[in-house]
């Protein structure tokens, strides 16, 4: 290049394009920090994960390898790589290094300079790092100390100890400190995308929008473009087609950009419209050169939580657009114990789980992390709203200036990520601490005084009531984000708790009330409550590598973290059903148990509407192979539960209460609309004789809950109650909702020895009949291929057609009959 060439190019590379280059794909080596020896390593990554590419450990999540690898959490570990700078990259005048995720206590250093101390796993961490660069090559090098150690360094200088361990004192994920659902993996490493961030007068820091106002003709937006600029400068910025030239000023500053949409299409939750989105590229030009550009998608629409006196108490529930809805869902744990393994596909396919049950909420709880953007644009496309709470669970935390400090940028980074989704509904502050500190019983445990109390509550009210709503009105201007200090609001042992705010019912299960108790025990919203379940038996298989299945295996021991887990599930089994001999059959009923108990909260949730308007159980899905009180497995298999979840949320519900006297049937309608159709009432004998038989017009009042039908128990002789069932219908134009009850528990059934025909219809399609009444059918394939419906009641004289994903050689069958021999 001759020199009046490269004099003419500079000019141009100092006013062009912005860009970002990964260094994920560079070549990383890492090792223990008291080694010598290196490996090579993965970005992102953990250390856990690369020990194990590498074979130096056992794969934790099998058989009992997680003691094995306790080690590693105490050990400091070292990352390097080398890069490259080309002569073009070299000159732009600002180079930033970005890492969105370091996990936790790290120090980063570039050509041997301390560039970082990073504290913090959720804060994204960004470092002018142009005077540290060099033409060529360049070294990157991250150290991370022991988070466990630091933690007990930390802990050892307090004069008052916190509940509930170390782990308080960092800011990093709770769960990977073991949790009654999940393994301990205390992990450490680069764990999101590493990048370089090349600039020289302008840059594009971020963008958000309000709805100034929406209505069905029109809705008029505002866009605020945040740009830093290193002079005073005129540029042009671009929302779509809306355009604006301004004259930036030195340092960082704010534009106000208006937008128009005619006619706008509402972005709804799913089952009750349409998610529509809009999609805005917002850019930045000097004269006709695009220097850098951001994609957002938006949804309009207006969310309000209203908390209104009322008979009963105070409401707490949802309106969508000024229409109220009855929110249906779970809580949504991390995916991976080994986050970075966590891909898109992953995600998204657990987003399509929530939708083919017909969830429309989701909630993010505040054990595990804040989640990927994927997570939450497949939330945006599929209607799922999310109750987003901040990463803080089950324990107390400092309330130092050091500390306050690194939380308000925590929520700062993530809130700013988050915050347009029109998926987003409610910011929640915790998961449990206030319930903890009124009902757990710590201060006595710990033996505080009463100062030593006073100011351990004042430290958490400068988080949760002060700092954290704070900023989040500082982050979202002119319109006020909807924020709920901490999850559940009153504690389950007490009566207020069902009278206002939202609830944790843990009476069922951590009690071991009946699941009968689901139905006295109906609050405001429902936001945690829920059984466990154990996985399918190919999840069993896999990490307790084939061998033979015995409950006092120490891999199936070691494969369930709640220290009375099993002798739970067995108590309640016993309770409904016969205890069966093998174990392949227990982990199948194990199922049909779970399903029944949330089953049966679910729709007393549903039919206590409007005085219930949410129902979220525990949990949708696992961070590993585990015996749990998830809905879909670790690797995505869906337990009796899901498909039980599926029939439970739709729109149109036939749900039966039980009381002293008689057995109302109720119509659940979450549509807007009134629904006229024919009740259905069939009582068969288990040969498929009908007893009983009835058919009433009736209309199902829009968004209601309401009794139809009732039978007195008076009417219903004793001799038929063992051996008939109810088949209840409500026929409408459009579809045939369905149900069936039993009058007795499935232990006291005298079912027959049903023959059950699959007959293939097409490669996909399946239909399955009975001679008898087939209870809890449960189909299976080689393949492990997923069918459209299982678990599910066959009765004589009725075709059932179902479909699987994926082709098989031949379907396997059983129902609750085969587990009585």
């Amino acid at each position: 290049m001759n020199k009046f060439f490269a004099l003419f190019l500079f000019p141009i590379l100092l006013i062009g394009q912005n860009f970002e280059r990964s260094l994920c794909n560079e070549n990383w080596k890492f090792k223990q920090v008291d080694k010598t020896n290196w490996l090579n390593a993965t970005v992102p990554g953990t250390v856990h994960t690369d020990l194990l590419v590498n074979q130096v450990i056992a794969d934790p999540f099998l058989e009992t390898n997680e003691k094995e690898v306790q080690w590693i959490e105490k050990k400091d570990w070292e990352y390097k790589t080398s890069f490259t700078l080309s002569k073009s990259e070299f000159h732009f005048k600002n180079i930033d290094l970005q890492f969105d995720g370091l996990d936790t206590y790290a120090s980063v250093f570039l050509n041997d300079q301390l560039i970082l101390e990073a504290n913090n796993m959720f804060r994204i961490w960004k470092i002018p790092v142009r005077k540290y660069l060099l033409e060529g090559e360049n070294t990157l090098k991250v150290v991370f100390k022991s988070a466990v150690m630091e933690e007990q360094n930390i802990a050892k200088k307090q004069s008052v100890q916190l509940p509930t361990d170390e782990r308080v004192y960092s800011r990093k994920a709770p769960y990977q400190y073991g949790w009654d659902w999940g393994p301990r993996l205390v992990t450490a490493g680069i764990w999101k995308d590493v990048k370089l961030h090349f600039w020289n007068q302008v840059i594009l820091v971020n963008c958000n929008y309000k709805q100034v106002q929406l209505d069905s003709k029109k809705a008029d937006l505002e866009f605020s473009v945040a740009v830093f600029s290193e002079k005073k400068q005129v540029i042009t910025v671009k929302v779509n087609d809306s355009i604006k030239k301004v004259e930036l000023q030195k340092g960082l500053q704010t534009i106000p950009i208006k937008y128009k949409i005619n006619n706008p299409e509402l972005w709804w939750c799913n089952g009750l419209g349409e998610p529509n989105l809009y999609a805005f590229k917002i850019s930045l030009f000097a004269d006709l050169e695009e220097i850098e550009s951001q994609e957002m998608n938006i949804g309009l629409r207006t969310i309000e939580l209203i908390q209104e006196q009322d008979a009963i108490g105070r409401s707490f529930y949802f309106k969508l657009n000024g229409k109220s809805v009855f929110m249906k869902g779970a809580n949504y744990i991390p995916e991976d114990s080994f986050l970075p393994r966590v891909t898109d596909s992953v995600s998204q396919k657990r987003i399509e789980d929530a939708v083919a049950a017909n969830m429309n909420m989701l909630r993010v709880w505040g054990g595990g992390v804040y989640a990927s953007d994927t997570f939450y644009n497949a939330c945006d496309k599929n209607g799922i709203l999310v109750w987003q709470d901040f990463m803080f669970a089950c324990a107390m935390y400092p309330g130092g200036k050091d500390f306050l400090e690194n939380i308000k940028q925590e929520v700062i980074d993530n809130v700013t990520r988050i915050r347009n989704h029109p998926s987003l509904a409610i910011w929640c502050g915790n998961n449990e601490i206030d319930e903890a500190w009124h009902n757990w019983g710590w201060q006595k445990q710990l033996k505080y005084s009463k100062a030593d109390s006073t100011q351990i509550w004042k430290d958490y009210q400068k988080v949760f009531h002060e700092l954290i709503p704070n900023t989040l009105d500082s982050l979202y201007p002119e319109k006020k984000a909807i924020y709920w200090p901490s999850s559940p609001s009153i504690g389950w042992g007490r009566k207020e708790s069902l009278l206002q705010g939202d609830a944790h019912y843990w009476g069922v299960w951590w009690g071991k009330e009946p699941f009968e108790m689901y139905e006295r025990k109906v609050g405001r919203f429902m936001s945690e409550y829920g059984f466990q379940g154990m996985p399918n038996m190919t999840t069993f298989n896999y990490f307790t590598k084939g061998k033979s299945l015995e409950f006092d295996s120490e891999s199936i021991k070691s494969h369930q973290k709640h220290p009375t887990g099993y002798e739970t599930i067995k108590e309640y089994m016993q309770r409904d059903y016969i205890i069966p001999k093998t174990f392949d059959d227990y982990g199948y009923v194990s199922q049909l148990l779970q399903a029944k108990g949330v089953k049966t909260a679910i729709e007393a949730h549903r039919r206590a509407k409007p005085n219930c308007m949410g129902t979220l159980y525990w949990q949708l899905n696992d961070c590993w192979p585990v015996t749990s009180w998830s809905s879909v497995d670790y690797f995505g298999n869906w337990k009796a539960l899901h498909y039980q979840v599926k029939q439970s949320f739709e729109n149109l519900l036939l749900s039966v209460e039980e009381t002293k006297e008689k057995y109302q049937v109720y119509l659940v309608n979450d549509n807007w609309q009134d629904v006229s159709g024919n009740l259905i009432v069939k009582a068969l004998d288990f040969k498929g004789n009908i007893l009983y038989e009835k058919s009433i017009p009736t209309v199902s009042n829009a968004n209601a809950s309401q009794i139809v039908y009732s039978f007195a128990k008076k009417d219903i002789p004793k001799k038929y109650r063992k051996k008939s069932v109810v088949q209840l219908l409500f026929v409408t134009k459009q579809k045939k909702i369905n149900t069936i009850f039993y009058w007795v528990k499935p232990k006291d059934l005298q079912l027959q020895k049903p023959t059950i025909k699959i007959t293939k219809v097409d490669a996909l399609t399946y239909e399955i009949t009975s001679d008898v009444v087939a209870k809890d059918v449960y189909l299976s394939s080689d393949e492990n291929a997923h069918f459209s419906n299982n678990y599910f009641d066959v009765l004589p004289n009725e075709v059932y057609t179902i479909t699987v994903n994926q082709l098989v050689k031949a379907i396997s069958v059983k129902s609750l009959f085969d587990t009585l021999n």
